[in-house]
């Protein structure tokens, strides 16, 4: 039976396909659930979310989905002529930006450091290891206006990449005694520094965007050399060489860019649009493979740990799509196939998912969907996935945030927590909260 949280009640974390709740989210409560097991106490962390832009606007209402996204190539003209009469304007891309999975937190791959948008010019970072407590660091810059996306650079130690109205901001942990190397010509910025620490975080370059357009959308590849930037404002987007400060534009198609996702191997990318288009790419020559939907934009991408599987969502949706590579690269020979997700129609009256993410097990997958039901307005769904060989999703139960009525902001798994998945949201409500996923038996003993 899927764990549902009562009013008045706070996820703790998940024991065994039960997500535990209680009254209240204290460090006591957290360590009596899953500390001993775990070895350490997730704090939730406070924001100010009255500095944000608002939430979701209402969209115009479009036809639902009535069966899984299938790709046709023969009509896909017809299909783009057709969604082209439905493009968004400026205005309401930004709407459609704070409705999709946009990237608000960001777990540093192999430390156990967070870091969120926690206002429109500034993102918070908070080290579970090095703080024991300590307040978070915060990242400001004149350079930094309007911040859309982050994400940390794989294999780098702690850098994060910040993109805004611009460009790209580049911040890096700087020590005493091993100083962070700053480009010439940037004028650096210092963000806060936690008491007790010796940790400083300095800008140490600015990636600037054609046109001072707004940068809405990242993603590194693998070995963290590549940064991929897309702006709503663009129908292109950019692959930076980050050591050398250089960017290649690639543009393909019609249509302003909403998503961007590197596969976990590096040779496969997807982009998403606004006119409800998506492309997949291999990286070896650049060439890709258009796709269209006929339930809704996209609103979520997630890859399997393999890399041979992506998860879609769909804003007029609850059925996800999984795209299951037929051929090894660099073919993009692939089929799209239905994931039911049943539960959030008949429970929850939803008729469209806005956010998803997908842990790097591949066990655990956790979303949050449009309107329905009152009950179960502002929670997140978290599901067990199988893969053997399609995808099968079993619903594990919902997540209730802390604070009055909240409802998920943006939300991301740690992808190499040890002891299981580790999913952070930022609620409405002014709080980063931490749920671990604990379903591995040997944790418990």
């Amino acid at each position: 039976m899927p764990s549902f949280p009562q009013r008045g009640e706070v996820t703790i974390c998940e024991i065994n396909r039960v997500l535990v709740t209680a009254e209240t989210l204290t460090d006591d409560r957290a360590k009596d659930a899953y500390g001993e097991a775990l070895g350490m106490v997730f704090s939730p962390i406070p924001f100010q979310p009255d500095l944000l832009p608002p939430n979701r606007e209402q969209i115009a209402e479009q036809e639902p989905m009535e069966s899984a996204p299938v790709r046709s190539l023969s009509g896909l003209k017809s299909a783009i002529a057709e969604s082209l009469k439905q493009i968004f304007f400026p205005h309401d891309k930004l709407t459609v930006l704070r409705e999709i999975g946009t990237q608000g937190v960001s777990w540093n791959r192999h430390k156990h450091c967070l870091a969120f948008i926690s206002g429109p010019s500034q993102v918070t970072i908070h080290d579970y290891e090095d703080s024991d407590g300590k307040d978070p660091c915060i990242l400001t810059s004149e350079c930094q206006r309007d911040v859309k996306a982050i994400e940390w650079r794989p294999n780098s130690g702690k850098m994060l990449a910040v993109g805004c109205k611009g460009g790209i901001c580049i911040w890096s942990a700087s020590y005493p005694g091993n100083a962070a190397s700053v480009r010439t010509g940037i004028a650096s910025s210092l963000g806060t520094v936690a008491r007790g620490s010796g940790v400083r975080w300095i800008l140490v370059d600015i990636l600037r965007s054609p046109h001072d357009e707004l940068v809405s959308a990242l993603s590194w590849n693998p070995d963290g050399r590549f940064l991929a930037s897309a702006s709503c404002d663009s129908s292109s987007f950019t692959v930076w060489d980050v050591a050398q400060g250089l960017g290649t534009p690639i543009r393909r198609g019609l249509g302003t860019i909403s998503m961007l996702k590197w596969s976990p191997m590096g040779d496969y990318f997807l982009t998403a649009k606004f006119d409800g288009t998506f492309y997949l790419w291999e990286t070896n020559t650049w060439t890709s493979e258009p796709w269209s939907s006929s339930g809704g934009y996209v609103t979520g991408a997630a890859w399997d740990p393999e890399g041979r599987i992506i998860v879609i969502s769909f804003s007029e949706s609850t059925t996800l799509g999984s795209l299951h590579f037929s051929s090894r690269p660099p073919s993009l020979d692939a089929h799209l196939l239905p994931v039911e997700l049943p539960e959030v129609s008949s429970l929850t009256g939803s008729q469209g998912i806005e956010k998803i993410a997908w842990d790097a097990s591949g066990e655990r997958l956790a979303l949050s969907y449009k309107d329905g039901h009152e009950m179960y307005g502002g929670l997140i769904a978290v599901y067990d996935i199988k893969r053997a060989p399609l995808i099968s999703a079993s619903l594990v139960g919902f997540i209730r945030g802390l604070g009055q009525n909240p409802k998920p902001l943006a939300f991301a798994f740690h992808n190499k927590f040890k002891q299981g998945p580790l999913l952070s949201v930022c609620w409405s409500s002014g709080w980063c909260c931490t749920y671990p996923l604990i379903f591995r038996p040997q944790l418990l003993k």
